[in-house]
């Protein structure tokens, strides 16, 4: 058995998000009170409108769609006015459901509609307490941008960051969950007051010693002084890679959008060198993965370059644009078929990005695969990749070159054969 399940046996509190937790409540189908009933006209019959739910149905039906993550569902029962704070008895609300369970589109959805971000389970808990039992950090951050009660104290005498440690792992979830926490300001040396324990001293307790170095780091170092030397240490700290002291420069003040001399933001740097724990943090925190800087580069525009998987995973919660242009007029996919980033394409492929955008040069990704590649393998299962994912093999260059021309010109049959079809 491992620490979690063995810690959430003894405590009533796992017990009871346990519970509210794992259960998938039975669909029902979704009412269309807007569509005239299916009901031919005759002389003898007369077509009426479908009733439109009451208040309580619709408000079961978007917990339904809650606890299943049916975030379209819930969209249009939201639209069809449920409620997205309603409960019953000890079910929570679909906003509840959502901090919980870690539905971060779902989350986004309620607090739209009017989720009251303060509002409490049955045991007296906020949602970040749920979130960040679970080590959702992103959750977590965004209810601390929705400016929930940071610090709340539930009934069995536990606050956010007490239940993040000791009803947590020490995993790389629950490292940015307890570093969101940091940065986001909570207290981090009240002593709970069923545990007898401060944070640092349950990580302790626990042996959790990944968590135990974040907390001490995070509560034994020097603040920055004021806004411009807490900026200054957010740069560093996100260039070095070292998230614990992104947590404390932002803890300090520092602003998430600063930039540096070439107007490269925190999440710009750890985007170009790779520090994908730095981007965790700024992400849930908010910052922004558009931000151009001089050269015409972004957080997101970045993964094309590196070929990060990890970094475009880290990114997409932030919904970047996928539209915005580099200094080539290109979108993240070109540079990724230049350089053969086979994985990144291969992920890359499952957004909504533009396969077949044509940069400033006048080249799609798979014309610069083919220009600037090789022909070995790698380029081969690019071109495969791309046309699987239904990228246009006949748009032509400049010169109205096509794909398969480039291919052949260099030699690069089997290139030249999966285009051939």
């Amino acid at each position: 058995m491992s620490r979690r399940r063995a810690a959430v046996a003894v405590l009533p509190l796992a017990l009871l998000v346990s519970a509210c937790g794992g259960g998938d409540p039975a669909g029902t189908p979704d009412a269309s009170p807007d569509t005239a009933a299916a009901v031919e006209r005759t002389p003898s019959v007369t077509a009426e409108a479908e009733p439109v739910p009451d208040q309580a149905v619709l408000d079961r039906r978007l917990r339904d769609a809650a606890w299943k993550n049916d975030v379209a569902q819930a969209r249009r029962l939201v639209r069809q006015g449920a409620d997205v704070n309603a409960k019953d008895g000890t079910e929570p609300s679909a906003y509840l459901v959502a901090t919980s369970e870690g539905y971060l589109d779902l989350l986004r959805l309620t607090l739209r509609h009017g989720a009251k971000v303060n509002d409490k389970d049955s045991w007296n808990g906020t949602g970040l307490i749920r979130a960040a039992e679970r080590g959702h950090g992103l959750v977590v951050g965004e209810l601390l941008r929705a400016g929930i009660d940071r610090d709340h104290v539930n009934r069995i005498g536990y606050q956010a960051i007490h239940e993040a440690i000791w009803l947590g792992e020490d995993t790389a979830s629950y490292a940015t969950t307890v570093r969101v926490l940091a940065a986001g300001g909570v207290a981090l040396d009240e002593v709970s007051p069923s545990a007898g324990l401060t944070p640092l001293q349950m990580a302790r307790e626990r042996g959790y010693d990944g968590l135990e170095r974040i907390l001490e780091h995070v509560t034994t170092a020097d603040l920055p002084a004021g806004q411009e030397a807490a900026n200054a240490a957010l740069l560093r700290a996100a260039r070095a890679g070292d998230a614990d002291g992104v947590a404390v420069a932002l803890r300090a003040g520092a602003d998430i959008e600063t930039r540096d001399g070439n107007g490269r933001t925190a999440l710009l740097l750890a985007s170009t060198y790779d520090r994908v724990a730095v981007a965790e943090v700024l992400v849930a925190l908010g910052a922004s993965p558009d931000a151009l800087d001089d050269r015409r580069d972004t957080p997101w525009l970045v993964t094309g370059v590196t070929g990060s998987v990890r970094m475009l995973e880290a990114l997409l919660p932030a919904n970047p644009d996928l539209t915005v242009r580099n200094r080539y007029g290109g979108l993240s996919p070109i540079p990724a078929g230049e350089r053969g980033h086979v994985d990144y394409i291969r992920r890359v492929v499952q957004t909504d990005v533009d396969l077949d955008h044509v940069n400033d040069l006048g080249w799609t990704a798979m014309l610069e695969a083919i220009v600037l590649g090789n022909g070995n393998e790698d380029y081969q299962e690019i071109v495969r990749i791309l046309l699987a994912a239904g990228a246009d093999p006949s748009i032509a260059d400049r010169d109205g070159v096509t794909p398969l021309q480039h291919a052949e010109r260099r030699g690069y049959d089997a290139i030249a054969a999966l285009l051939r079809g």
